[in-house]
């Protein structure tokens, strides 16, 4: 895994981890930077190992990387002029300039997982011995710009892939029909008496306002949090009370809050930055809303679900296969206007919100019992 920051996978990996019977498989763990808030959620029978020096050469800072930091730079600078998108950027900067100073593993395995793709992938593939190994994609293939170019050969030689949603496997058997029989849907680990008990723990003391809109995720372009802001302006335009609160943390956070001022909604948009616990702040939220442009199967969507928060989300190519629109949650266009729109109707709508409220709170949502698919899966 690259990091336990916060985020999806990171979440669903540590989930897994703690839902394993701990006499059944002996765990390392290597992480490209071993660090993150999720890293202390990591059980104890876990052993996480210490980063080789030539993975924090590559991956670490500045520092850490010494006398090959002007060779690191190289490469990210040839790539960048050489490619325009970022997974293809990453593959060439991976073959030509990281791949070559990374060394292999001296440790042989029974089974090596790529918790992630790119870097993680092709660092198993190459760097790792093992009898068998298994690649995970988290995302949408297709939507998420995958590099089909750089990561056919590393899929090749994988023993399965797996994705976390019908959808997500279909788009890569379509991109990979070579590989259809080796590639398995396995939904990500979610516990709601875990979640529940979370929630109760404090009630948040930034919730101020009595309309509380929340989103939850990494500060990327994936998630549409400048879509979540040009929304925000639109609802403050229209004399809409509220304050939109957003938990995570990101590499566009500059951007965001730089068009957080020119829309003029500091006032009513928050960034609040990564919370250890954000369950509370779910559990305590008038809406959850997701502006997403794509995802593979979200984490935090589950997780509103469990604690029965009425939903707004963006029609992303897989929502379907997580929310029932207009029982669930309430599907919305892609643009601003759109998820404006959505918000005003359900915050000016209280029956509804109690609605979509009573029908959450009458299913069930966590999947501890999916552990099982994973250990066939490892088991082979």
């Amino acid at each position: 895994m690259a990091t336990l920051y916060n985020g999806g996978a990171e979440k669903s990996l540590v989930n897994m981890l703690n839902e394993f019977s701990s006499d059944r498989y002996e765990i390392d763990l290597l992480l490209f930077k071993k660090r993150g808030m999720f890293l202390k959620q990591v059980p104890s029978y876990v052993n996480v190992l210490e980063t080789p020096q030539d993975l924090k050469r590559m991956f670490g800072t500045a520092k850490d990387s010494g006398l090959l930091l002007p060779w690191r730079l190289l490469g990210n600078l040839i790539a960048r002029i050489f490619t325009r998108n970022v997974h293809t950027m990453r593959g060439m900067r991976w073959k030509y300039f990281y791949s070559p100073t990374i060394k292999n593993i001296e440790q042989s395995y029974d089974v090596a997982i790529a918790y992630l793709s790119d870097e993680i992938l092709w660092y198993v593939d190459e760097k790792v011995k093992a009898k068998r190994k298994i690649g995970w994609i988290h995302n949408d293939y297709r939507s998420a710009g995958y590099s089909r170019k750089y990561d056919y050969p590393h899929l090749e030689r994988m023993s399965g892939i797996v994705s976390i949603s019908n959808h997500c496997v279909e788009i890569i058997k379509e991109e990979f029909p070579e590989f259809a029989t080796k590639t398995y849907m396995v939904e990500n680990i979610t516990s709601a008496k875990v979640i529940r008990q979370k929630a109760a723990e404090f009630m948040p003391k930034e919730y101020t306002a009595e309309m509380r809109i929340l989103s939850v995720g990494r500060l990327h372009e994936q998630k549409g949090f400048d879509l979540a802001i040009d929304a925000a302006a639109i609802l403050k335009e229209r004399n809409i009370d509220f304050c939109w609160y957003v938990i995570g943390a990101g590499d566009i956070e500059n951007e965001l809050k730089e068009r957080i001022y020119a829309r003029k909604v500091q006032d009513c948009f928050v960034l609040l930055g990564v919370r250890e616990n954000p369950y509370p702040y779910i559990e305590n939220c008038t809406i959850f809303v997701q502006t997403s442009r794509y995802e593979g199967k979200s984490v935090v969507l589950d997780e509103a679900k469990i604690l029965a928060k009425p939903i707004i989300a963006t029609n992303y190519p897989t929502v379907k296969d997580q929310l029932k629109n207009r029982k669930e949650g309430i599907l919305v266009s892609m643009d601003a206007k759109g998820i404006a729109d959505g918000i005003e109707e359900l915050l000016n709508n209280k029956e509804k919100q109690q609605e979509l409220s009573s029908y959450l709170s009458a299913h069930k949502y966590d999947n501890c019992e999916e552990i099982q698919k994973y250990c066939e899966l490892i088991d082979g």
